[in-house]
């Protein structure tokens, strides 16, 4: 049968032909030219791959939360509240979960109204419902360059016009913020929001200072312009002193202690509990606020009430001293994310040697990689995951023009255990020693980059290969010596 295949299991579709598609051209929507593909999400199945050294996804390590936990959180919510977790919850979410995230936003010393937080189904939820009720085709958004890949498909399926402000390392430069209103203005357009994540930004890594938060609050609320505050990783800082979020700068300004007017603030449970829960919330001006929670209702009706009291009955246990769990366990995650940012950066100087740069982020799970500007790394990718298996996400998805980020790359430090991060940028130092040395070949410039020269006594440390487990292996992953 045509689109079919069959096998062991039985039969299975296969991509449509571009004859199938042609048949319901004419039935898809206008918006459908263009939707595109998440790269993370196209790289998923390589985690599945035992033999395959990922560093493209946003993973945390989920393997470090207690196992047994887990089943006492489940049991426990099994012995108590069976037929709540079963049954719908209110669109806004369970007021056990808007609980915790008044818990977390305290935490990161943002004190928010509970009756304007509405929990969704994980931090990209929020993204769509925003765009959803704010973006009509041809609408501005102005982002950050590069910008989160998740938001890029999000910004073209509603068919936006997105201007793109190129970071450094203090974030967004305002200046230049200032001129692109000034150019849009002049147009006549006016942007329905500027969309930002400050705090180790995806896939950049920096954060914005305090001077440019407090400037581009000052402007939003002087364009009466609404600003998207996408803090994933605030409370995964491993150096430096924490800044104050944008919504606390704009409830300040605005006057009132528990509530902003210009700033809505996404926040996620992904990366600081586990992203398979899927819970994420969103805190916003009322009039905002109505229209995602009118968006969710079209979409899920609500987010999973399992999910929601798995993370409120969590939120109710304490450490020995007393603590909260969840603020333990993310205390340990900075002690291991940070230790595997810095085993990351010493394999780049190792392995990259003069063939790029990279930044040094003070917290998050990524580092963003330049090459030498002859390489194009979507073709470094095809390469590094055939000969080398392993994989990164390319910057050009971190722009809306596909043209942009061409030598860059994004890698997460924050997924794999030291040695396989090792492992994988040795294999990315290969890739791209083999990608330069054929750049050289075809157009007789100087030959391929060198790696950094190790001092004599690493020597054979450096040299060595992590052997992958395989799947259902219980060993972690054993390094091969010579000799």
């Amino acid at each position: 049968m045509s689109g079919s295949s069959s096998g062991a299991g039985g039969t299975r579709r296969t991509r449509a032909t571009a004859h199938e598609l042609a048949r319901y051209e004419a039935l898809f929507a206008a918006r459908t030219r263009t939707m595109k593909s998440s790269a993370m999400r196209e790289m998923m199945a390589l985690t599945e791959q035992p033999d395959v050294i990922s560093l493209a996804g946003g993973l945390p390590d989920t393997s470090t939360f207690p196992p047994e936990l887990f089943a006492a959180l489940f049991d426990e919510i099994a012995a108590a509240d069976t037929a709540r977790a079963l049954q719908y919850g209110p669109t806004e979410g369970m007021a056990a979960a808007v609980d915790c995230v008044v818990d977390v936003m305290t935490a990161e010393g943002t004190s928010v109204d509970r009756d304007e937080v509405i929990v969704t189904t994980g931090g990209q939820q929020v993204i769509d419902l925003v765009c959803k009720a704010l973006i009509d085709p041809g609408d501005v958004i102005v982002a950050e360059a590069p910008t989160y890949p998740g938001a890029i498909p999000t910004f073209g399926a509603y068919q936006a016009d997105v201007a793109q402000i190129a970071t450094d390392d203090d974030g967004m430069p305002i200046d230049e913020l200032e001129r692109t209103l000034r150019r849009l203005a002049g147009e006549g357009r006016r942007p329905k929001f500027i969309y930002t994540i400050p705090n180790f930004q995806n896939p950049g890594g920096v954060t914005m200072s305090l001077a440019r938060r407090r400037a581009l609050v000052a402007l939003a609320r002087e364009h009466e312009l609404l600003v998207l505050e996408d803090n994933p990783y605030g409370l995964l800082r491993y150096e430096g002193e924490p800044l104050p979020t944008l919504y606390s700068l704009d409830a300040q300004a605005f006057g009132t202690p528990g509530g902003a007017d210009l700033v809505i603030y996404l926040g996620t449970f992904s990366k600081i509990l586990s992203p398979g829960i899927r819970l994420g919330w969103a805190v916003a001006p009322r009039p905002v606020l109505e229209k995602l929670n009118l968006g969710k209702q079209g979409a899920d009706l609500c987010s999973s009430p399992v999910t929601q009291l798995f993370v409120a009955e969590y939120f109710k246990r304490r450490e020995a001293d007393g603590k909260p769990a969840w603020l333990a366990y993310i205390e340990r995650l900075r002690e291991l994310y940070g230790r595997r940012r810095d085993v990351m950066v010493q394999a780049l100087e190792e392995h990259f040697g003069e063939s790029g740069h990279w930044t040094h982020p003070q917290g998050g799970l990524f580092i963003w990689a330049t090459l030498d500007e002859r390489i194009n790394t979507t073709d470094l990718l095809a390469l590094a995951r055939t000969a080398e298996r392993v994989a990164f996400v390319p910057g050009s998805a971190a722009y809306m023009d596909a043209r942009s980020g061409m030598s860059s790359m994004r890698l997460n430090f924050a997924g794999n255990s030291e040695d396989v991060i090792r492992e994988g940028i040795r294999r990315i130092g290969s890739a791209v020693r083999t990608q330069v040395g054929l750049i050289s070949t075809l157009t007789g410039s100087p030959g391929a980059a060198k790696e950094k020269p190790a001092p004599r006594e690493d020597a054979a440390e450096l040299a060595d290969v992590v052997e992958l487990p395989r799947r259902g292996a219980r060993a972690s992953a054993r390094r091969r010596r010579d000799g």
